[in-house]
């Protein structure tokens, strides 16, 4: 009853004018670039990308209009330049079947690997797999991890003759090129520096989100956790902390999710087996260099060819 009051709402205000604040805050932070020590244009270049990328997240759930394009003219603004919008939300929406969480077969953001994968890894290989399992490792090689692994997967499918994605690849170079042509003649920043301050900082801004949201456990109803008492990250990623919340509920909007889950939280505990961090203090105290859960799926072994 509550999701479908929700999705009667014509309009859901309060995102569209986070939308407006996070492209007009991008566009000011590149404008304005050089006036900000690099430390600080890291800051608050990385937070901007990295909003918008959690804007990304809520439209593709259809928020904040009934339809579907006005929703992703909100999230297709490239920022990050390169994840397609419309490649996200396929991947994104397919990771929603809750029977599959976690599976690195059919989970498209499992952090798994399957017996198969990690038999093929030398030593230097399954050194580095262990360290960006870890929240230290996730921020340092995760970036790099998840943007390069992205983009060779997506080569090898061309160079293999799969051209299902190119239209979706041509439309996303065409809107890149537009962010682009801001960014470095316009505003006069270097290419080099948007990569720094910008999409390196964004890219590791959002695996802390991802870091702890799911772990595999024998009932699908326990894999995703909590993360409480947020702070400022609760902001960034759109309350998407409550993220067990979300994947029972993604039509409720990010603006509803703390009061319905205060509302229910006992309940929503018990359902997910007391997968609840307290803050992400507690997650950094807890996986600063301490592996998140071991590389290899626990039930993903040999079973299928990978």
């Amino acid at each position: 009853m509550f999701e479908r009051s929700q999705r009667s709402q014509r309009i859901e205000w309060p995102t569209v004018a986070l939308a407006v604040m996070i492209h007009a805050g991008w566009l000011l932070a590149t404008f304005f670039w050089s006036a900000l020590p690099l430390p600080l244009l890291m800051l608050v270049g990385g937070w901007f990308v990295a909003w918008h990328g959690s804007l990304q997240h809520e439209v593709m759930h259809g928020h904040p209009t009934r339809r579907r394009i006005v929703n992703d003219a909100f999230g297709s603004v490239p920022l990050s330049l390169w994840l397609p919008y419309s490649l996200y939300r396929m991947s994104h929406l397919r990771h929603h079947n809750d029977e599959q969480l976690t599976d690195p077969i059919e989970d498209p953001e499992s952090a798994y690997l399957t017996d198969a994968v990690w038999a093929k890894l030398g030593p230097v290989a399954r050194a580095l797999v262990r360290f960006n399992n870890t929240i230290s490792g996730r921020l340092l090689l995760g970036p790099f991890v998840m943007v390069l692994g992205f983009l060779v997967s997506e080569a090898s499918r061309l160079v293999r003759g799969d051209v299902r994605h190119a239209r979706i690849w041509t439309l996303h170079l065409l809107a890149s090129a537009g962010v682009l042509a801001w960014v470095l003649h316009v505003c006069a920043m270097p290419f080099g520096v948007y990569l720094l301050a910008f999409v390196l900082p964004g890219a590791s801004l959002g695996r802390i989100r991802s870091f702890a949201e799911h772990r595999w456990a024998e009932r699908s109803e326990e894999r995703t956790a909590i993360v409480e008492q947020a702070g400022a990250f609760a902001l960034l990623f759109l309350n998407n902390n409550l993220h067990v919340l979300h994947h029972l509920r993604p039509a409720v909007p990010w603006y509803r999710l703390p009061s319905v889950y205060r509302n229910e939280r006992k309940a929503l505990v018990e359902q997910n087996g007391g997968l609840v961090y307290a803050g992400y203090g507690d997650v950094f105290g807890r996986f600063a260099f301490q592996p998140h859960d071991t590389p290899v799926h626990p039930a993903r072994g040999l079973r299928r060819p990978v």
